[in-house]
């Protein structure tokens, strides 16, 4: 059977330094707020770009506290509105009803899953204070449209980098510079930002399954904002900036000292693990042939956007998803659904169960991730293309 996604040979792959980490913290008997969470807090900012990297517990407390922060702050109120993509997995939107304020969701665009950018505007009213912007499946979803229209209606964006560490936006002023570059596997070094550094502030998941991925769960705020950043900080450690002195009504909320020994074990290699992904969602793409199939666009794999994308899901569409899934599963080929029930159908949602948003249900409907990972082999992708071929 070739898995989905080999945890277990992911792990074995950054022996035995990642045990070696692990003894170290178990050594020192610190295990909380001590030197590692520290040192990677430093390291991920670094990679980001940003100025600030404060640790979580998960993906969904970094988006629950910022805005959370923003509240504290008065810039958001309670009942104010967030616009965030229909097509996302729901831990965006729970951060934001967790808050009590307000989802307005957006129709995705169909070529490339992200919130549809040019449909914002029309969405903004006098409650807007935020636009979440996701980056799904590992492509940055920005554009300079963006930054005019938040920056027209003094909206914050929040980024919910959680499935796109590492990923790259690249402007269209700087498309010429990067699409001169010799070969489409090689990694840019410019002037180009990460995903998780663009906008106000930005919520990361570490869980395993991520291109990041911890041994347990775990999480990361980055910003620019100083006064943001220790806001955040202090209402993850209960509302505390010192002990038992509470100013906020805060969350417990932590990276633990184990979880980040093991990222800075795994973050040095990530650029590297991302490439290897972006050559087997080139190969594929590639080499698929059946029209029934439904791709990601060809122009993700080519530069300049091919640094845009880190390609922590390789999605294809197909009409009859279920038929394909078995069919795969019967060939000794693992595949997952990402997702089957948009979040405005979720029981948890009832009170949007009526609204159509009939591109994302198409989405829902007919999406199927193929395996892809830094650990899969030349054969084992060649394998999962002849299957699909052969459907």
């Amino acid at each position: 059977m070739i898995k989905f996604l080999d945890i277990g040979k992911i792990t074995e792959s950054f022996e035995p330094a990642l045990s070696g980490a692990i003894s170290r913290v178990v050594k020192r008997g610190w295990f909380l707020l001590g030197e590692e969470v520290a040192t990677f807090e430093k390291e991920y900012a670094k990679f980001i770009g940003s100025k600030h990297c404060i640790g979580v517990a998960n993906g969904l407390d970094a988006l629950r506290i910022i805005l959370k922060a923003y509240m504290e702050l008065g810039i958001i109120k309670e009942g104010d509105e967030v616009i965030v993509p229909a097509n996302t997995y729901i831990a965006s939107i729970l951060a934001i009803t967790d808050n009590r304020l307000k989802p307005v969701l957006v129709e995705p665009d169909i070529n490339n899953y992200n919130i549809d950018i040019s449909g914002i505007e029309r969405h903004i009213s006098p409650r807007t204070r935020a636009i979440m912007i996701v980056h799904l499946y590992g492509q940055a979803c920005w554009s300079e449209k963006l930054e005019e229209i938040a920056e027209k209606h003094n909206l914050k964006i929040i980024e919910d980098n959680a499935q796109a560490a590492g990923a790259y936006y690249v402007p269209a002023h700087q498309s010429s510079e990067v699409a001169a570059l010799k070969t489409d596997v090689q990694l840019y070094d410019g002037p180009l930002k990460r995903t998780g550094s663009l906008g106000h502030a930005s919520g990361h998941s570490f869980y395993p399954g991520k291109n990041l991925g911890a041994l347990g769960d775990g999480g990361a705020v980055t910003t620019d904002d100083d006064e943001l950043a220790a806001l955040v900080r202090a209402i993850a450690n209960y509302g505390s900036t010192k002990k038992y002195v509470n100013d906020y009504q805060g969350l417990n909320s932590r990276l633990d000292e184990i979880q980040a020994a093991a990222l800075s074990v795994k973050l040095p290699r990530l650029d590297a693990d991302n490439q290897r992904r972006r050559v087997i969602a080139k190969y594929y793409i590639e080499n698929i042939k059946r029209p029934e199939i439904i791709l990601p666009a060809p122009y993700a794999i080519h530069p300049p956007l091919s640094y845009s994308h880190i390609w922590h899901l390789f999605v294809i569409r197909h009409n009859d998803r279920k038929a394909l899934q078995n069919y795969l599963t019967e060939n000794d080929v693992q595949t997952l659904i990402h997702y089957p029930i948009p979040p405005h159908k979720q029981l948890a949602y009832r009170d949007m169960n009526n609204i159509d948003m009939p591109v994302t249900e198409k989405i829902h409907n007919e999406v199927l991730s193929l395996p892809i990972s830094p650990v899969m082999s030349d054969e084992e992708t060649a394998y999962v293309v002849e299957k699909l071929n052969s459907y």
